[in-house]
């Protein structure tokens, strides 16, 4: 079991952030909340300022960001007024953790979007809670695309390595009921995790575009941040060591050509680009 989680409610001074780095295709990123439950444990901001500073194990507390709606309401009226907007949400948490079904902090943000929408929202997420807002996501037509992060599509690989995420299948349901609302979706296997040769025959028929990203693309610091963190002993526990390499990926992305049009497959920033 998890340990118990301490849930602050704080009220925050602005919600829209500069997009930079890896997010630099975007004017902005946009954060909920602060901090994520689901506690992965390659999750690389574990290794940022915002969690090293705080005194607790990441995926043991969350901040909650109250009236988020008025404040992004503003932002956002501001941010248009200077030029195109773009928004990526959620750069350091994941905008439907289990939180979000009593919070609605996510949805709050969503509803004010709709109503006032920017040149592009990417909602990424691991989580089937996304479904909820299919009727909000459907008015944002296609400037909207859900990244739902899918690393593997081994059940055991998956408890071995985020046991707190939520389980493959139900996420691959999610992409399924994404597909029959019309929302635009991407699968997102970031990062990615050792998975069958299936794999790809799986999200087919779910996906018309697929992500796949590594530590050491995706970190942000050239797989630095993994290291420190020893996810490698986690394959080494498995037998898996020769999935821990920078060019692992490469077997995964030949095993998706297979299925998918070359030109559906993006390779770790270009597949969260705008």
């Amino acid at each position: 079991m998890p340990n118990p989680v301490q849930y602050l409610y704080k009220t925050p001074k602005t919600l829209l952030n500069k997009g930079t780095g890896f997010l630099a295709g975007y004017s902005h990123s946009l954060n909920p909340y602060t901090g994520c439950t689901f506690g992965c444990s390659y999750c690389y901001v574990r290794q940022m300022p915002v969690s090293t500073f705080r005194g607790a194990e990441w995926g043991t507390w969350v901040d909650i960001k109250k009236e988020s709606a008025a404040i992004l309401r503003k932002e956002l009226q501001r941010a248009k007024s200077k030029g195109s907007v773009t928004i990526f949400m959620s750069s350091s948490t994941d905008p439907y953790q289990p939180i979000e079904h009593k919070e609605q902090i996510t949805r709050s943000l969503l509803e004010v979007m709709a109503d006032d929408p920017p040149d592009f929202l990417l909602v990424q997420t691991r989580s089937p809670l996304v479904k909820r807002d299919i009727d909000l996501l459907s008015r944002f037509g296609n400037n909207v695309r859900v990244s739902m992060t899918v690393e593997t599509d081994l059940e055991h690989i998956r408890k071995h390595f985020s046991p707190y995420a939520p389980p493959i299948p139900a996420r691959l349901k999610t992409l399924q009921a994404l597909a029959s609302a019309g929302i635009p979706a991407q699968a997102t296997i970031a990062p990615m995790l050792p998975s069958s040769e299936t794999f790809a025959e799986t999200l087919r028929p779910l996906v018309d575009r697929v992500c796949v990203d590594d530590y050491f693309m995706g970190d942000g610091s050239g797989g630095r941040r993994t290291k420190n963190l020893d996810i490698r002993s986690l394959y080494a526990q498995l037998g898996l060591e020769a999935w821990y390499h920078p060019s692992a990926y490469r077997m995964v992305y030949e095993r998706l050509k297979k299925v998918f049009p070359e030109d559906r497959i993006y390779i770790s920033q270009q597949g969260f680009e705008p």
